[in-house]
């Protein structure tokens, strides 16, 4: 009885530990993107260039040269409105975190902006692109 209650249980933990990471990784992704929307809005280049991952960084190597092409290229998230989590997807074991962020910009324009997140070294997400497509529905990642 004990061997048959200790082999539920360890089934159990195995089923729900892999659920619990999952939801995670994509809570500690939501906060990157919640910490970066917001750095944007009140223009804090060097909070908003921290959540970008060394790829993007090495591609706008100044916190200036970033946020310039962040208010010409992503104006909808640079100026949100407001912004909601859509649906997420994790790839590999969350190495990359897919999240949807529905949003709607201060000219009255909806977009869905899915954010490619990364996960370093030091167990961090970061920012590693963002796909902005004009529309009001999900259309899913």
């Amino acid at each position: 009885m004990l061997v048959r209650s200790l082999v539920y249980i360890l089934c159990l933990v195995s089923i729900i530990a892999p659920a619990a990471k999952a939801q995670d990784a994509v809570t500690e992704a939501q906060v990157v993107i919640a910490n970066q929307i917001k750095a944007l809005t009140h223009d804090d280049a060097e909070a908003a260039y921290s959540f970008a991952s060394p790829a993007i960084q090495s591609l706008y190597p100044d916190k200036g040269v970033f946020l310039t092409m962040v208010q010409k290229e992503y104006e909808p998230v640079y100026r949100a409105s407001t912004y909601a989590f859509g649906r997420s997807k994790l790839i590999g074991g969350g190495e990359v975190v897919l999240q949807e962020v529905l949003v709607s910009s201060k000219k009255g324009a909806d977009w869905t902006a899915i954010y490619e997140m990364r996960l370093m070294d030091d167990g961090s997400y970061k920012v590693n692109g963002v796909r902005m497509v004009r529309n009001t529905a999900s259309q899913g990642i």
